[in-house]
């Protein structure tokens, strides 16, 4: 085989970024952390019925900024992996695989996950939660 200088295995320093490779990257990455944050919701169930003591520890960690963000990243994985999961699903009836549509179909599912974890937290901090 000739030495061509070029790798033989194409990889990310080869490809130009584009947003279906991102989108892509993303699903996954956005999958772990469901996953990971799912075990804040375990703590919150196990709190809730622990007790008010335990439960109010729960709160005051969920309520600190530090909880707050934590929460809102984890609102917009979860809405980003809804959305993107959607598409993939759609994808897989056949419709969706030219270019153009496979680009506008991954700039919206990153448009609807970040309108639907604003929506969803302008509510809860205007005091929708109560």
């Amino acid at each position: 085989m000739a030495q061509t200088g070029r790798p033989l295995s194409p990889h990310l320093q080869v490809y130009k970024w584009q947003v279906q490779m991102v989108t892509s990257i993303l699903h996954r990455v956005t999958g772990i952390i469901l996953a990971a944050g799912s075990l804040l919701l375990v703590w919150g169930l196990a709190a809730l019925a622990s007790g008010p003591d335990a439960f109010a520890t729960f709160k005051d960690c969920a309520g600190s900024v530090i909880g707050t963000l934590v929460l809102i990243g984890w609102t917009l994985a979860f809405f980003y992996h809804l959305a993107n999961g959607i598409r993939h699903l759609v994808q897989d009836t056949g419709a969706g695989y030219s270019i153009p549509a496979f680009v506008r179909n991954s700039w919206l599912s990153i448009v609807v996950s970040i309108v639907l974890s604003v929506a969803v937290w302008a509510y809860v901090l205007a005091g929708g939660h109560a």
